[in-house]
């Protein structure tokens, strides 16, 4: 593919699709839960619940050029993304908790296989992981506050099925009312029961009151044990084992005439220990701030 008469800045501009907005630095705040598995002997369910509120930058920047990918089965395709650095730091004690550099990449249709434009999010993890995650992008005008269906934080059975919402947690880490060893203490006073059942109850509220005129979704899973990559310990240990996300970028109406550009985004990380599954959640709010 060339471009005669437009640089390539100007062309990448234009071919970023949904990822047009991402280019930038954003932060704000959000909230972690894992399940991290335990060996005190005490610790009869095998884990220890992390509840962390989380404050957290992303700096997204735009790669300059077309990224070709060589064609055997049908014709060559240029790809155009972003790459990223996502910082997080616990809330409440400022100790440092995840960094994560990655790629976003918008994907033209293909024949070979037959499919339409695609996303995907390429990430590495300290801990020893790597995921690509492929997906889609929604872009609407929303008639409305964005709806955002609960996040499932019930662990299941290894090769089970997740709990519908509303399924009552059988853990008693998982409960607040409870006194447990097992889990973060103190309590930062925002973490409430109604965050740890549903962490998505967290983006919910950050919308109250809002106005957006638009509404870009970026879904991106993995598909199979095959696209994500961890090393031996974590296999053996706490096996990450699917990760699913949605990133929403939404242009919300602030003061008089003036919009802002908020990120908002939710993501759910499988981690399989003891005979069972964990969900690992993560959700965040932040605003475009250069």
């Amino acid at each position: 593919m060339t471009f005669r008469g437009v640089s390539g800045h100007a062309a990448t501009a234009d071919s970023l699709g949904p990822l047009r907005d991402l280019s930038g630095f954003w932060e704000g705040t959000g909230f972690s839960l894992i399940a991290r598995p335990s060996s005190d002997p005490a610790n009869e369910d095998g884990f220890f619940l992390e509840l962390n509120v989380l404050r957290e930058t992303i700096e997204f920047t735009a790669i300059a050029s077309p990224i070709f990918n060589r064609g055997s089965r049908q014709d060559d395709i240029a790809m155009y993304g972003v790459t990223y650095l996502h910082r997080v730091t616990d809330g409440t004690t400022g100790g440092a908790l995840h960094i994560e550099p990655g790629v976003w990449l918008t994907i033209p249709d293909t024949t070979v296989p037959a499919s339409g434009p695609t996303i995907a999010r390429l990430s590495t993890i300290p801990h020893g992981n790597a995921f690509c995650a492929v997906g889609t992008a929604l872009e609407l005008v929303p008639d409305g506050p964005p709806e955002i269906p609960p996040a499932n934080t019930v662990p299941f059975a290894i090769g089970g099925s997740p709990p519908p919402a509303g399924t009552k947690n059988p853990y008693r880490a998982y409960d607040l009312t409870v006194e447990s060893p097992h889990r973060t203490s103190p309590l930062p006073l925002s973490i409430t029961q109604e965050l740890v059942d549903d962490p998505n109850s967290l983006g919910r509220q950050a919308l109250q009151g809002q106005t957006l005129s638009h509404v870009t979704h970026l879904f991106a899973s993995t598909t199979s044990a095959a696209d994500l990559g961890n090393i031996p310990f974590i296999n053996e240990n706490a096996n990450t084992v699917s990760l699913d996300s949605v990133f929403s970028v939404e242009r919300v109406h602030g003061l008089g005439d003036t919009e802002f550009l908020q990120l908002q985004y939710s993501q759910t990380a499988l981690l399989e220990f003891g005979g069972m599954c964990f969900p690992h959640v993560t959700v965040g709010t932040l605003v475009k701030a250069f």
